[in-house]
């Protein structure tokens, strides 16, 4: 089986052709045509709560596949939007329902909703780069976890974003070496931890700083899975400044005097 980092580099390298190459299955094409010949037709979240095929369409885009299911729950996110800060999905800590209610903003825009590039080609795009990530993570969740990172990786602007996330706070944990125990511990010292060791402004912005980062979570996943890694280098410190902590003895040492609560 080929490691989480060389498969995550292979992936990443080759993007465009990872891509198509999942585009073109036969089932995938069969969902994206219909959705492209369809969603126009889509007036009002009636409409879309109605067509089976739209629905299950877009929450897997949008990275909610596993709330298919509830559809009453979904219909409330769609019928208040994001306007008033009292929207259902504004009060919930998972910022992919405030990102499905813009996207298919019907409290905002009504019968003209789905006539957005962002509903049309931009959920294709998205569909097909999900589709990609799960591909992946029925191979190696490692491999998933460090795609879905990078995608994300230029919405995050603070520590809480990461929290709020539980991919990516474990994927921040696993590539900073900390052990299950520190998601358990006060989330103010959670956040202060990953300001002390994240970049936040280079993860959005400086591909290589990302790239870094993607290569030590790789490595490091591995470590804990007890892959083999030639990947050692990468676990050095990367730049001056606020960056990602070497996993050395010192870290070691840390990790292992840890305590709920303290620091």
């Amino acid at each position: 089986m080929i490691n989480t980092l060389t498969q995550v580099q292979i992936v990443r390298n080759n993007m465009d052709r990872s891509l198509a190459t999942v585009a073109a299955d036969p089932v995938v094409d069969r969902q994206t045509e219909y959705y492209r010949e369809n969603i126009r037709n889509i007036k009002s979240v009636d409409d879309f709560m109605a067509d089976d095929r739209i629905y299950r369409y877009a929450m897997t885009a949008m990275g909610l596949e596993d709330m298919i299911y509830a559809k009453a729950f979904m219909r409330k996110v769609l019928t208040e939007g994001t306007a008033s800060r009292a929207a259902f999905a504004n009060q919930l800590a998972d910022s992919k329902y405030r990102n499905f209610a813009e996207t298919f903003n019907f409290a905002n825009y009504g019968e003209t909703a789905t006539s957005f590039s962002r509903t049309q080609e931009g959920i294709v795009d998205k569909f097909h780069r999900q589709t990609l990530e799960v591909k992946e993570g029925a191979q190696n969740d490692g491999v998933r976890l460090a795609l879905y990172f990078e995608r994300k990786a230029s919405e995050i602007t603070g520590p809480f974003d990461i929290l709020a996330d539980r991919a990516l706070a474990e994927t921040v944990r696993t590539a900073l070496g900390l052990p299950d125990a520190f998601a358990l511990t006060d989330i103010d010292k959670q956040a202060e931890y990953f300001d002390k060791h994240l970049d936040y402004e280079k993860l959005s912005s400086d591909p290589e700083y990302l790239s870094k980062f993607l290569e030590r979570f790789s490595a490091m996943y591995d470590l804990s899975n007890g892959a083999q890694t030639a990947a050692a280098p990468t676990l050095a410190v990367f730049g001056p400044g606020p960056g990602i902590v070497p996993f050395g003895e010192g870290l070691l040492s840390s990790i292992q005097n840890f305590k709920l609560g303290g620091s």
